[in-house]
């Protein structure tokens, strides 16, 4: 049986504990049943930016109010998350997942019918609310079924998620916006599909999981001492604050950029942004399985310096161009997330539902409140002007000098 040592250079480096109980197999059908679930509900969550041009003619809304929808959505998904996380982790309750996903099955319903700016924003509230308590839960179920290949689980998962928010602006433009603000209510079909499914999985993590769980917690490495814990949080805040900031901007604002500086179609802006998101799929993908090879760190440094010199350059390049740097951007900057996530569960050992609810929260909390502020920013000095801004923040990158190593070799 293989062991592990670390590569980090002092004394307060993360040491292996060392185990003779076996440890399963990765359980790619748990996984792959996780990573489909995960895409139904970011699916779901991904077509309401994608209905933001269409919200905005019938109800005469402004760039910040479509920012205060993305707030209100992104901050009922964030809050939440964490104490779910902390409270499973010490009391499981896997049937909360499909009870989760009917609190979004309640959302869409009422986004189809809504009348008015305020059941948007209940709307937006109680699709947010299905998110944070799907998150956390069902990452801690990928993470029970890697047989120790944590960056590959969380990467297949978080892999399922980013493929249904390519879809969801492919489902908007081919099926909602042509037909109107009521055909939202065919996804309540998504959400029924994962309900079934995640009633699946949460009868297996009753029965099996945490077992798994605690075979595999040979694999979990030490505490890194409090000092070194704290400045790995600080670097790991940083880092998720350029990235989603960024991010945010592109799934947000990017077809309201491509109509307004190219004059492209909405359809056709549309489908850039899946282009742009299914890169980001592709992107993920990569990241976990390459994370469990060369460490975390090193799919970091790659994710931010690697994407630097294409972030600078959209805001001045033709729509070609453009296109063709918003997929590079994707494919890189994705590349950091499951690389995160993991880095973070490795410094906080034994807390895999907290970190993910603070992990994928952070995420939430940041993309609603960089929507909001971008959004008045647009409407004070433009959505180019928005562009040439955060054209800067990937070099929040070079805080990654400070993450302390946790990089495994085998």
């Amino acid at each position: 049986m293989a062991s592990l040592s670390t590569d980090s250079d002092n004394s307060s480096a993360i040491t292996p504990v060392k185990t003779s109980e076996p440890v399963q197999g990765f359980l790619i059908t748990i996984v792959g049943a996780t990573a489909l679930a995960h895409g139904c509900n970011d699916m779901i969550q991904a077509v309401l930016p994608s209905i933001y041009p269409m919200l905005k003619a019938s109800f005469t809304l402004t760039y910040a109010q479509i920012g205060l929808i993305s707030l209100v959505y992104q901050i009922t998904a964030s809050l939440l998350q964490p104490w779910i996380g902390l409270y499973t982790d010490k009391h499981p309750q896997p049937f909360l997942l499909p009870a989760g996903m009917g609190v979004t099955l309640l959302g869409i319903g009422l986004l189809a019918i809504a009348s008015n700016f305020m059941m948007i924003l209940t709307a937006a509230a109680l699709v947010g609310v299905g998110s944070s308590i799907f998150h956390p839960e069902a990452s801690r179920i990928a993470r029970m079924a890697s047989g120790g290949r944590f960056g590959t689980a969380q990467s297949a998962f978080q892999v399922g998620g980013n493929a249904g928010s390519a879809f969801g602006p492919l489902l908007a433009a081919l099926l909602i916006i042509p037909h109107g603000q009521l055909s939202v209510a065919w996804l309540m079909l998504c959400a029924l599909v994962a309900i079934v499914i995640l009633t699946k999985l949460s009868q297996w993590s009753a029965r099996h999981g945490h077992a798994h769980m605690k075979r595999h917690g040979s694999a979990a490495l030490q505490k890194l001492p409090k000092v070194k814990v704290l400045q790995a949080l600080v670097v790991v805040s940083i880092l998720m604050f350029a990235k989603f900031t960024y991010i945010a901007s592109l799934s947000n604002y990017f077809t309201f950029y491509l109509v307004h500086r190219f004059s492209l179609p909405l359809e056709q802006a549309q489908m850039c942004l899946f282009a742009f998101l299914a890169a980001v799929a592709v992107g993920t993908f990569v990241g976990g399985p390459v994370g469990d090879r060369i460490g975390r760190k090193a799919v970091v440094w790659v994710s931010f310096l690697g994407v630097i010199p294409f972030s600078l350059l959209l805001p001045h390049v033709d729509l070609i161009w453009t296109i063709v740097l918003t997929i590079l951007i994707g494919l890189i900057l994705s590349s950091a997330f499951s690389a995160l996530v993991v880095y973070a569960q490795e410094i906080v050992p034994g807390r895999a539902g907290m970190v993910a609810g603070i992990m994928f929260g952070t995420m939430f909390g940041i993309g609603g409140l960089a929507a909001a502020g971008l959004g008045k920013l647009a409407d004070m000095y433009g959505i180019n002007w928005v562009y040439s801004l955060c054209a800067f923040l990937p070099l929040l990158g070079f805080a990654t000098l400070f993450m302390p190593n946790t990089k495994q070799k085998r």
